[in-house]
């Protein structure tokens, strides 16, 4: 062993209450030793549901990406205000008409064994995400880059991805067209980039907790599956020194209620939600700092078009997206500020006004009305009524709206419906293997665009739940991807328009994202993504 070396004994304990050992040996140069305290500070932050991945391009789920923000990190972030910031790329250059982006690397920025981060760990990352092989429900989400659309549909292999690492630290891209959303794309972690050695190692299993190599401010260390999800400091994250925590628990607690009831035992510093009903009696309470703020993200009943009885019956899925009355249910049914969805894409997106039903601006009487004579013209009536099971995952909130809007569909229309409650991996399987008729959805927005929204439901894309198809709607989406910026806002809304005329979805309110949070997290932000970053949060006593 060189002078310069010698091994070292780390030990981590005692941290927020709650007992834990870690030992490591490691051999090691004094000078590349990064400083870490000597006493953890770990926060505890609730994160919903059980993630389904860590695989930064297989995960899918909400909880899941919350934890990949903070232990990947993209080229380009998520600012504190909602806009797109600069990531692991610290300087770019669009040219040839916005067809060619360079980025260039930060030299710092190193995995957190203490390799540095290369422009070829994007290239093969995101080969990786289009690559049919893999089987990612977001391989679309690259589908400006050239090349993309050949390689996820199998018709040429992932090498032909326009993506090129130029040297170790420039990244070079070549569009299919000009993408006004295309930086806003990089922030999403289904572009995150992958430690080629590990990948070479593990395959498919490189995300595991105790295998993990990582790029951001923190590593997955370990999953208690059912608990929690346990990540520490990655000391070689190129602005380590201003991340002020050791440590991040991500605790999944499915029934926000529970959650609540944690909080308040001192067991959770933050909350992922809040149960429905509560803002207002939480406003000013002495268990934590309240934190409301509009959120991109709506939450509907998707209808699969390729089963009975709502393939080829768009008067039927019309006449159920009328007969719900989403005043009332935003307001009794839920009552934290949620807004009564009536569009698809949520207001508030950035340079856009999304499109409605051409029947909200009916009152509730003419609108109950036009819902029965629909349903009377898709064949329905009180002696042949229409019948389908809608499925959703398991949670008093889920419970309380199927039972509000299933009743509200037999008061208006007679129509019945079984309520199937699963867990929500059991959902996700039954979705995907089209055993449901209708079922319970969410989508949050990916990046702050219009077209986050409406690529759902594009033919093909992984994640168009409800299997729509439509070739002029798709049409629409690729004119779009040319048009000037006014231009483009136009085609989406003509595209907007047409979905919502087939109905595909019943879209019923849009979310505001609500959280607790303790008196001793300081830094605590709020945006429409609804994204803050654990490294940006630190612990006072």
């Amino acid at each position: 062993m060189s002078a310069g070396r010698k091994l070292i004994l780390l030990a981590v304990f005692a941290a927020a209450g709650f007992a834990f050992w870690r030992l490591q040996l490691v051999e090691t140069d004094d000078a590349a030793l990064p400083s870490m305290s000597a006493i953890p500070l770990q926060l505890e932050r609730g994160n919903g549901a059980e993630p389904d991945s860590l695989d930064p391009q297989l995960a899918r789920m909400d909880s899941a990406l919350n934890v990949l923000r903070d232990a990947y990190e993209g080229l380009m972030s998520v600012g504190r205000d909602g806009s797109v910031v600069a990531g692991t790329a610290e300087s770019w250059s669009v040219t040839d008409g916005g067809l060619t982006y360079v980025f260039r690397l930060r030299s710092a920025a190193k995995w957190s064994n203490g390799d540095r981060v290369t422009a070829g760990d994007y290239v093969a990352a995101w080969r990786r995400l289009v690559d049919p092989a893999t089987a990612s429900q977001y391989a679309q989400m690259l589908e400006p880059v050239a090349g993309a659309r050949a390689v996820f549909t199998g018709a040429a292999a992932p090498e032909t991805l326009s993506v090129e690492a130029v040297d170790d630290l420039t990244l070079r891209v070549r569009l299919e067209a000009p993408a006004g959303h295309f930086l806003a794309i990089l922030s999403h972690p289904s572009t995150f980039p992958v430690h080629r050695p590990s990948l070479a190692r593990h395959g498919g299993g490189l995300a595991r907790p105790e295998v993990a190599v990582t790029n951001g401010a923190f590593t997955p260390v370990e999953w208690q599956v059912g608990a929690w999800i346990r990540s520490e400091r990655n000391a070689y994250y190129w602005n380590a020194d201003q991340v002020g925590l050791d440590a991040v628990r991500y605790h999944h607690v499915a029934d926000p209620m529970t959650e609540l009831t944690r909080f308040r035992a001192g067991q959770l510093d933050v909350t992922y939600t809040l149960p429905p009903g509560k803002v207002e009696a939480l406003r000013g309470a002495s268990e934590g700092v309240l934190h409301v703020a509009p959120q991109l993200g709506v939450y509907y009943y998707g209808l699969a078009l390729d089963r009975a009885p709502f393939a080829s019956s768009p008067r039927l899925r019309q006449a159920l997206a009328m007969a719900v009355d989403r005043d009332t249910l935003a307001a009794k049914v839920l009552g934290d500020g949620e807004i009564p969805a009536y569009s698809w894409v949520p207001p508030g997106v950035d340079g856009y006004q999304p499109q409605v039903f051409e029947w909200s601006v009916l009152d509730g009487p003419a609108r109950r009305a036009e819902a029965r004579r629909l349903y009377e013209e898709a064949g329905y009536s009180a002696d042949r009524p229409a019948e389908f099971t809608l499925s959703f995952n398991k949670s008093p909130l889920h419970d309380r709206i199927a039972l509000a809007v299933t009743a509200m569909w037999q008061e208006v229309l007679g129509v019945r419906v079984a309520l199937r409650a699963e867990e929500f991996r059991v959902l996700k399987q039954t979705i995907d293997a089209r055993e449901v008729q209708a079922f319970r959805g969410s989508w949050i927005a990916d990046y702050n665009d219009p077209y986050s929204f409406l690529q759902v439901l594009r033919s093909g894309f992984g994640i168009n739940l409800p299997r729509y198809r439509d070739e002029a709607y798709d049409a629409l989406l690729d004119e779009a991807a040319v048009g000037a910026d006014g231009g483009r806002a136009a085609l989406l809304a003509q595209a907007e328009k047409r979905m919502l005329e087939a109905v595909p979805v019943v879209p019923l309110f849009f979310y505001v994202s609500k959280h607790l949070v303790a008196a001793r997290v300081a830094g605590w932000y709020d945006n429409v993504m609804n994204v803050t970053y654990s490294k940006d949060l630190s612990l006072v006593e």
